[in-house]
């Protein structure tokens, strides 16, 4: 898994047009291979990012494809700062930048609220959903959780539900909880046999 997706970031960065890689905005490089970009200089909590990503490979896997691009401050915008607090612009300038390998839906959230475009164009069913929905405000936790509400709520302007299997998480804790028991058997073993070679006492 993790080398095919470094074959895809390869190839994705091979085929990235002069005008992408002038531009110096990150996420129009990272969304190529991946479904979130993150802030740079934050760190979001783990659970909450493994939710917002388990949605969207969920999302992909109905055929409801939709990548997100969490942005906290001016510098996660590279050359493109000048559009930081301005979601929609940025929402439709990212979608262009990406059109040429990914024309699918694109939420951006940022700390005053959310953009959202479909191959660079606006969708005028989708915007005023999201405008029902708080602004997450400052903190990268806070945006990504919004973003996870945000895009159920997208799904739900276009009559989807997405549904992200319960049996993901269950299968984490059952190989933790194995790798738990494991441990222990291993110890009880060794502390076993030790015990058979210690001479006996006379």
């Amino acid at each position: 898994m993790v080398r095919r997706l470094a074959i895809g970031a390869v190839a994705a960065a091979l085929l990235l047009p002069a005008t992408a890689l002038a531009n110096g905005d990150p996420a129009s490089d990272y969304l190529l291979a991946r479904n979130v970009f993150l802030p740079f200089n934050a760190k979001p909590d783990n659970a909450a990012v493994k939710r917002l990503e388990d949605l969207l490979e969920a999302a992909a896997k109905s055929k409801f494809p939709i990548r997100v691009a969490v942005i906290g401050t001016p510098g996660d915008l590279g050359t493109a700062s000048a559009l930081f607090r301005k979601p929609q612009e940025y929402a439709e300038f990212l979608g262009r930048e990406l059109s040429f390998l990914y024309r699918e839906r694109l939420l951006v959230v940022m700390p005053n609220g959310f953009g959202y475009a479909v191959n660079g164009n606006p969708d005028p069913k989708v915007s005023p959903v999201l405008k029902t929905i708080p602004p997450p405000g400052p903190g990268a936790t806070g945006e990504v959780e919004a973003a996870r509400l945000a895009v159920d709520r997208v799904a739900a302007a276009e009559g989807r539900e997405i549904t992200v299997p319960k049996d993901s998480a269950a299968k984490d804790r059952i190989i933790i909880a194995a790798a738990v028991l494991a441990g222990i058997a291993f110890v009880a073993a060794v502390l076993l046999y030790r015990r058979r070679r210690e001479p006996p006492v006379a």
